[in-house]
């Protein structure tokens, strides 16, 4: 394949590191004044790269989908769909980023900058094909975000967050930087076909040793039980914006991850590592569920709410199935929606000398108050909870069905009555803004920003979203047809 070809079929990631290298002078040149537009630019740069994405997407099926630069990166519909989901999530969050570090006059250029550079380092981690160009994206995504969590220099929690996720980001990194080179000590390659070709032909317990650390260090970045414990600390130290972002768009990007590296290179060894999704699936369930039920910051709940929605989301993939990658990108799709909106929802409620509300007191009440916003969060909190008719329910109904088919009833059982237990601290949402008395004043107002990105939010998490099952089974079914072959 020519440079060129391969150059077009990096186009998003290569257009990104353009624009973030021009904004990243214009941060320097301009200082803080220059922090709006760079925002605004750089929301325009990911919708560009999702549109790009989104033509790959079509064409991955025709010739013009194929290997780049020596199968280093591979443009197909799978990284293609996990990369839209991605460049959207991103631009949503900085959409509504800027008012946040505005109050608090800590906004600067270097922030948007920050987030391109983090999105091509996603964007590389979802489309490599070799484990070296999977590492190089891994590593640009986490030091973009160990810098994002600790943006508000002059805010204790914020350093703390930062550092706490740095220290266990590199300790996961180390691990991910073990595993491969177990792996590629007991194959000789690091490339993910010849990988999968020598462990047909010989899999030795080394290279079992091998998965089971490239796996735990992944499970890390997905905030998987055991290896959760940063999630809650870091979503609630971590400034507002910047714990959306990670609940979004990163996740994304750790759970394509996770599904390319299980069904492509380690997918003649699915018996190996079953047992191990299946119990970081159904811990993750328990642990998410039960460690949220006695939160008071909702932050910190909605990082619990994660590590469970993380449980369901892999009950797809121990299915290792067609439909179950596929129920695991539909359920990714719908979880973005879901917690972007929830938590513009949070940047929405401030008091009126415009601090930040985050417990359950500042909320209750809400409902005479600010009834539009007590009413969205009343949809995303029970679609969250996966309560019908909402959309919410459509996502953990097709990961549920792939393990039901692959023959996986009891664990699709265990998580339908894990997910009861989830229920109550979604619900706890709605006694507190409906049923308790008002006991902090809220800010009577909110950016417009702020209501487009949660009225489209709550506009696909509604039964509207059904409408878009016909074309997203569709687009995730030819997503997962990528790893046919290799299954």
């Amino acid at each position: 394949m020519s440079y060129a070809t391969s150059l077009y079929l990096t186009g998003a990631e290569i257009g990104l590191s353009l624009a973030g290298l021009v904004f990243l002078l214009v941060a320097a040149w301009g200082g803080p004044r220059s922090a709006r537009m760079l925002t605004s630019l750089t929301v325009t740069a990911l919708i560009v790269a999702a549109i790009f994405s989104a033509q790959l997407f079509e064409q991955a099926t025709g010739e013009v989908a194929g290997r780049a630069f020596g199968d280093l990166y591979r443009a197909g519909a799978f990284g293609s769909f996990a990369k839209i989901l991605i460049y959207l999530a991103a631009a949503a969050v900085l959409v509504v980023t800027p008012s946040f570090f505005e109050q608090r006059g800590a906004y600067r250029g270097e922030y948007p900058v920050l987030m391109l550079f983090n999105a091509v380092g996603m964007g590389m981690m979802v489309s490599a094909t070799d484990l070296m160009t999977l590492y190089i994206g891994l590593e640009m995504s986490s030091i973009a975000s160990y810098v994002l969590a600790s943006f508000l220099r002059n805010d204790d929690r914020s350093a703390e967050a930062g550092l706490k996720y740095f220290v266990l980001g590199a300790l996961a990194s180390g691990i991910i930087l073990y595993g491969v080179s177990l792996v590629y000590g007991f194959t000789g390659t690091t490339n993910y076909e010849g990988v999968r070709a020598a462990f047909a032909a010989d899999f030795a317990t080394g290279a079992l040793f091998g998965v089971v650390f490239v796996l735990a260090g992944l499970a890390f970045k997905v905030s998987a039980v055991p290896f959760h414990m940063w999630t809650p600390d870091v979503y609630e130290g971590a400034p507002t914006p910047v714990t959306a972002f990670f609940a979004s768009a990163p996740k994304v990007a750790a759970m394509g991850m996770l599904v390319r590296m299980a069904m492509d290179p380690f997918a003649g060894e699915v018996d190996s590592w079953r047992q191990i999704v299946i119990f970081a699936a159904l811990a993750s369930i328990v642990v998410g569920a039960l460690g949220a039920i006695g939160q008071q910051n909702l932050k910190r709940l909605l990082a619990y709410s994660s590590i469970n929605n993380v449980g369901f989301i892999l009950i797809g993939l121990a299915a290792a199935t067609p439909s179950g990658i596929s129920g695991v990108m539909t359920y990714l799709a719908i979880y973005a929606a879901m917690v972007v909106g929830s938590f513009t929802a949070l940047l929405m409620l401030r008091d009126p000398e415009g601090n930040n509300l985050e417990t359950f007191a500042d909320i209750s009440g809400l409902s005479t108050r600010r009834p539009a916003l007590a009413w969205s969060l009343l949809a995303l909190m029970f679609s969250l909870a996966g309560i019908p008719p909402l959309f919410g329910f459509w996502g953990k109904f097709v990961v549920f069905q792939a393990a039901v088919q692959a023959d996986l009833v009891a664990l699709a059982a265990i998580g339908i009555a894990a997910s009861v237990i989830g229920a109550f601290y979604y619900i706890k949402f709605i006694k507190v803004m409906f049923f308790d008395e008002p006991v902090r004043e809220v800010e009577a107002t909110s950016p417009m920003s702020h209501w487009v990105v949660l009225a489209i939010c709550v506009a696909i998490i509604s039964p509207l979203g059904y409408l878009l099952t016909i074309p997203l089974g569709e687009w995730t079914a030819q997503a997962a047809a990528s790893f046919v072959a290799a299954m």
